[in-house]
């Protein structure tokens, strides 16, 4: 369970109770704030707080006072140029403060995005939960014959219940003997900050982790995407969905300039407008790679 009944009790009254502002709010982030959404099995993302909305980016772009201009259209229009051009400071006139439970080694790819302010649980002064991810059977995988880091066909049968039947027991009894080693039950007990390093990678962790709306979007282009590894990407999803709600013209932009769009190098340009032009041109006359023209096939094949 990702919280408990006292901890939804606690979001429940805070929401309860709003409070009067002369700050800019978001309806769709005003929905959301403080409430958990479950992600994996028992690890939830929730948002704490937030700063601006697509009206404060249009604003720092233009450097003005007030709501800057009424008519949407030319605010989209705006926002729109932004991205489209990587003028990326006035995004990060947004920020957004989540608070995130997630296994540990999630949280080890995560913390690789260093353009975020992060507070993570201590297992120095606190003693971590007996909560550990345990995947379902359709999330465990071969290695992936073409790819060093990602996954191939699923395991099936007694293999797949083998390999469920080893998570859970190593998981209980790494966390058995850690209770142990911190026990004074007849022994002086071990130190937490010691006792801490025995627990597996699947066992949960929580942070709050602060992000301008610049970074997330980097965050999400690269962790919502396709390839990414699923256990990551569930979570960058359903922060999409929340910053979809957040800032919604500013979201659309991404979508379609980040998310659904490609970068191309200087030599596929001039692939593509000899291919426009009806000339027959290769890899070897395109100057490429064999790595680089198949990523311009994928993308124009």
């Amino acid at each position: 369970m990702p919280l408990t009944p006292d901890q939804l009790a606690e979001i429940e009254t805070a929401r309860a109770n709003p409070q009067p502002t002369l700050r800019a709010v978001s309806p769709g982030m005003e929905a959301h704030l403080f409430r958990a959404h479950p992600v994996l099995d028992h690890g939830f993302v929730r948002v704490i707080d937030y700063m601006g909305d697509d009206a404060a980016i249009v604003q720092a772009a233009r450097v003005s006072y007030g709501a800057g201009t009424k008519h949407v259209s030319n605010d989209e229009g705006l926002i729109r140029y932004l991205m489209r051009h990587w003028h990326s400071t006035p995004f990060e006139m947004c920020e957004v403060k989540f608070h995130v439970k997630l296994p540990v080694f999630v949280a080890r790819q995560w913390i690789r995005h260093r353009t975020a302010n992060v507070n993570e649980y201590s297992a120095r002064y606190s003693i971590l939960d007996r909560e550990f991810y345990i995947p379902e059977a359709s999330a465990l995988a071969a290695q992936s014959t073409v790819n060093n880091q990602g996954r191939g066909e699923v395991l099936e049968g007694a293999e797949a219940a083998r390999v469920l039947a080893w998570l859970k027991s190593d998981a209980a009894q790494a966390y058995d003997h850690y209770e142990a080693m911190l026990s004074q039950d007849g022994q002086q007990g071990l130190a937490r900050e010691l006792a801490r390093m025995n627990l597996p990678m699947n066992i949960y962790t929580q942070w709050y982790w602060k992000c301008d709306l610049h970074n997330l979007f980097h965050f999400l282009r690269l962790r919502a995407d396709a390839h990414a590894q699923y256990e990551i990407r569930v979570y960058a999803e359903l922060m999409a969905q929340i910053t979809a709600e957040w800032v919604p013209l500013a979201f659309r932009a991404f979508e379609d300039y980040r998310m659904g769009g490609v970068t191309l190098s200087s030599k596929a340009i001039d692939a593509l407008k000899r291919m426009l032009r009806g000339e027959a041109v290769t890899q070897e006359s395109s100057g490429m790679s064999k790595g680089e023209w198949r990523e311009f096939q994928e993308v124009w094949g």
